[in-house]
């Protein structure tokens, strides 16, 4: 399964949060489970984005419990372009379809 995963800095982190949170993330390695198609920051530096493919939302709530405590974080699974677009021409079909 693919994932896009955003985190944005707590408004409230001060200068020892984000010390902290950085000697954490020092020391963090990802999952063997967890494949990292992208991992970016944003040009702001007030957080980033990362696309990974796992079988293994264990490993990617891991992290989430991990790095939660200084980032609003989120996960939203995610499907290839070509394979939404076919699936949607296929529900519109299904919907057409009924009278």
């Amino acid at each position: 399964m693919k994932y896009v995963i955003s985190w944005l800095a707590k408004p409230s982190l001060g200068e020892a949060e984000i010390a902290r949170s950085l000697q954490v993330f020092g020391k963090w390695t990802p999952s063997e489970t967890v494949t990292f198609e992208q991992f970016v920051g944003r040009a702001d530096a007030r957080g980033g984005f990362a696309v990974v493919t796992t079988d293994d939302v264990n490993a990617v709530v891991r992290d989430m419990a991990t790095f939660g405590t200084w980032f609003d974080m989120e996960v939203v699974p995610v499907v290839e372009m070509g394979d939404l677009a076919t699936i949607s021409a296929e529900a519109v079909g299904f919907i057409a379809s009924v009278g």
